[in-house]
């Protein structure tokens, strides 16, 4: 392969590995997610079914489970130098009134060992917290 073909096909890769978010449908609900503790928060399931893009969730109106991905790092102070370890956990948030055209907001926190998830509406007011949370360390 020349060195030519072998850039273009890099280039290729990895314009396909940066897709840009689809455009919200109006008929749906959006999911944004946020973290100001963590590394990540990635969507993970929607009603028990695995999700191909963990960015967002885009559903339908009604009530739906939401799980999400969270990582983020403890530190042990019994460890040399305080090192931080990863701490992924998975957090499950159900929802009942999920209204179409409507941008939401999961927001995934942690202090030490405690994670938590909150759901906000469009206007910033809390309307869901995790029901379900469950960690590996």
């Amino acid at each position: 392969m020349s060195r030519s073909t072998l850039i273009v096909s890099l280039l290729m890769i990895s314009a396909c590995t940066h897709q840009p978010v689809p455009a919200q449908d109006p008929a749906k609900a959006w999911v944004e997610l946020f973290t100001r503790t963590g590394k990540l928060v990635m969507a993970e399931q929607l009603d028990g079914v695995r999700l191909s893009d963990g960015r967002y969730f885009q559903l339908a109106p009604g009530g739906h489970d939401l799980m999400v991905r969270f990582d983020y790092d403890v530190t042990q102070p019994l460890l040399p130098m305080g090192q931080p370890i990863e701490r992924i956990c998975y957090i499950t948030l159900r929802y009942q009134s999920f209204q179409a055209g409507q941008r939401y907001r999961l927001e995934a926190r942690s202090l030490g060992l405690s994670t938590l998830a909150m759901l906000y509406d469009p206007q910033g007011v809390k309307v869901a917290t995790a029901r379900d949370v469950n960690c590996l360390f």
